[in-house]
């Protein structure tokens, strides 16, 4: 849908592999966060399932002042933010950018006046809590159900 609209330039290439332009933001991504960080890279970084050696990842951060360019940053990028959001979907979900789960998960979290937790978390903190003699967090029971069908009416 993207691509015959115009609103993604193709990679070049085959899809399966991203063509030249996929591999050479991939390079990008090894030079960053394993070569100029001192951490394993390409074959070198262990297959994420095998705990037989250390995994030597390494991580970037970029800083950037967007007011050291084009003026205007923070609409432009808005703009772009809702044209994308507003894209056909593949599916019957909303297309999201990065952070939209997260400010969801926050929004619900301020309406229950609480973190939701699953019963798994909730039995561990317990035995922590019995092991370490401290005394158990607070909880409440919540219908996530209820309170998601209240949201959509």
């Amino acid at each position: 849908v993207v691509l015959n609209g115009g609103g993604l330039q193709p990679l070049g290439g085959s899809e399966e592999t991203g063509g030249y332009k996929g591999t050479g933001l991939c390079m990008m991504v090894e030079v960053l966060c394993g070569i100029l960080g001192g951490a394993a890279f390409g074959k070198n970084i262990r297959m994420w399932q095998t705990t037989a050696t250390t995994a030597d990842l390494g991580q970037c951060f970029i800083a950037i002042d967007p007011d050291c360019f084009a003026p205007g940053f923070a609409g432009r990028m808005q703009t772009f933010m809702d044209e994308t959001r507003g894209l056909d979907p593949l599916d019957e979900d909303p297309v999201l950018v990065a952070g939209d789960p997260e400010r969801a998960h926050m929004a619900m979290c301020d309406d229950l006046d609480g973190i939701v937790y699953k019963k798994s978390q909730l039995n561990h903190l317990a035995d922590l809590a019995n092991r370490y003699d401290i005394t158990m967090l607070k909880t409440k029971e919540v219908n996530l159900l209820a309170q998601n069908n209240a949201e959509n009416v």
